[in-house]
């Protein structure tokens, strides 16, 4: 004790001590209130409220649509023109045209500058300049310091009005596109990737008009400045701006970047056509891989599809939760057979994509784990969800929902982007209601969905894989491949990487 009275009597050593004892207290007591399991741990509601598309919706003069977020955070601003430009819009001979076109917007050179004194100009203003066409759309995106404004816009001008598209600057893309096309073959999950494109949308379907080195050479710098000056221009221009700027002043500098176009295009419209997939059956690609990689198929939804909701929930449970999911559990945790597996719906924003399930296993255990696949598909359809996996799967999706929303520059991208397709025109308050309607799914309306996209007699399988082994089985799970679908086998020769044309089995075999 009167060891206890010294050091209490000198002022600091009692301050410390109080402070200590008054620390280990709280902790005790924060120790009591921690749950002995993380699934027991409780948190408040999430208040949260997605910014309104109109508060940042702006029309600028010449018709052009620009969604304006002012945040004051960092000196810096965002600036992305949007291009309801694709590559839908290559002409028939000159597939690969629209991307090499985006690409060389901001790197061939613009204005007075050549390439090379674009790239010092940009990188002395420490900005970041890029440009793209790719799908449906293309972007033209600049981000610098707020006080370069005026001089990055300037750029801008000159990239999207004046582009040099310089020939060295071709020919080096050209080669480089060239390059990769020689190695299109080399890649399992590239051949699985662009095989399941064709048979899920059809040979003559706009996304698979693929380059080759005929539309590859046949590109000349000529066609660039007649796709330019034919898409590239404020008919077809949505813009995104975010950052330290007033939203007045903003659209000013706006107004005068698009003042004067030099040349007058196309309004361009949506990619046309419908999918056609095809008939249900195994599509075998034979390559020397040591695992399979396999695509169960099904037709699926567009993306405004009254069953989208539904669909997402229902898939979190079948296979796009990850290790909350059916086929995550059945394929990699309870039998081993993949280290992952799932599946999504891949909604089109045009037209339907399809349903996918994927995984990738050793030769021999593809057909049983194809058939766990398959097993999956009728369970979800005959029995209804449980009240757990269902409230994890809508949690995920409300819980992740301001994720859509994690900056400025991603607010004014999103409604940037969804005003280019279509959805605002449509539907304005989407996100305003995304959450409601992901609650509003039931086990009922899962099932529902689940017996509308996932029937078995329309499954398509895709594998990519050694032929021979795979169709041998396993020992063990004695499955056969061709049991699993209604359909008959197909075998599907490799495509000649030059020229998308499928080669006979003799050159197949070189590859």
């Amino acid at each position: 004790m009167k060891q206890v009275s010294i050091l209490m009597s000198h002022p600091i050593l009692s301050r410390t001590i109080v402070v200590g004892m008054t620390a280990v207290a709280l902790v005790a007591i924060r120790a009591a209130d921690i749950p002995e399991r993380p699934e027991k741990l409780s948190f408040p509601p999430l208040d949260f409220e997605p910014p309104d598309p109109a508060a940042h919706r702006h029309v600028l003069d010449h018709g052009v649509v620009a969604y304006l977020v002012p945040d004051p955070a960092l000196p810096l601003v965002d600036v992305s023109i949007l291009l309801r430009v694709g590559d839908h819009l290559d002409p028939q001979g000159r597939e690969g045209l629209a991307g090499i076109a985006g690409g060389l917007l901001t790197s061939g050179g613009a204005g007075d500058r050549t390439a090379e004194e674009l790239d010092e100009h940009v990188a002395y203003l420490a900005a970041r300049l890029g440009s793209s066409i790719s799908g449906y759309q293309g972007s033209v995106g600049i981000n610098l310091l707020s006080k370069d404004l005026d001089e990055g816009l300037a750029i801008l001008r000159d990239v999207l009005a004046r582009p040099r598209f310089q020939e060295d600057k071709l020919a080096l893309r050209k080669e480089q596109i060239l390059a990769a096309m020689k190695q299109r073959n080399d890649d399992s999950a590239d051949i699985e990737s662009r095989e399941r494109r064709f048979l899920a949308f059809g040979e003559d379907f706009w996304s698979n008009r693929f380059t080759t080195q005929s539309s590859l050479d046949a590109i000349t710098r000529d066609d660039l400045v007649a796709f330019h000056r034919r898409w590239v221009h404020p008919k077809n221009f949505i813009i995104a701006a975010a950052g330290d700027f007033e939203v007045e002043a903003m659209k000013s500098k706006l107004n005068q970047l698009l003042a004067d176009w030099p040349y007058t295009g196309e309004a361009a419209t949506p990619p046309p056509g419908e999918p056609q997939m095809a008939k249900p059956g195994i599509y075998m690609v034979d390559k020397d891989v040591p695992q399979g990689r396999v695509t169960v198929m099904l037709p699926g939804i567009q993306r405004d599809d009254p069953d989208y909701f539904a669909c997402l929930v229902m898939n979190d449970i079948l296979g796009g939760g990850g290790f909350t999911s059916r086929l995550m559990n059945r394929i990699r945790s309870d039998e081993g057979l993949a280290y992952g597996a799932g599946s999504a719906f891949q909604a089109g924003t045009y037209s339907k994509g399809p349903f996918i399930a994927v995984f990738q296993s050793k030769s021999r255990t593809v057909p049983y784990a194809t058939s766990i696949i398959n097993e999956e598909l009728d369970r979800i359809t005959r029995e209804p969800v449980s009240g757990e996996e269902l409230n994890t799967a809508k949690r995920s999706f409300i819980d992740t929902f301001p994720n859509n929303f994690a900056n400025k520059s991603a607010v004014a991208g999103l409604f940037a982007s969804e005003e280019l397709t279509g959805r605002f025109a449509r539907e304005p308050d989407y996100w305003a209601k995304y959450r409601d309607r992901i609650e509003a799914v039931d086990a009922a309306a899962v099932q529902q969905v689940a017996r509308k996209y996932l029937s078995r007699d329309q499954v398509r399988i895709l594998v990519v894989g050694q032929h021979e082994e795979i169709l041998k089985g396993h020992p063990d799970h004695p499955v056969k491949l061709t049991e699993l679908s209604p359909g008959p086998l197909v075998e599907v020769p490799l495509r000649d990487p030059l020229t998308m044309e499928p080669m006979n089995p003799a050159a197949a075999e070189s590859q």
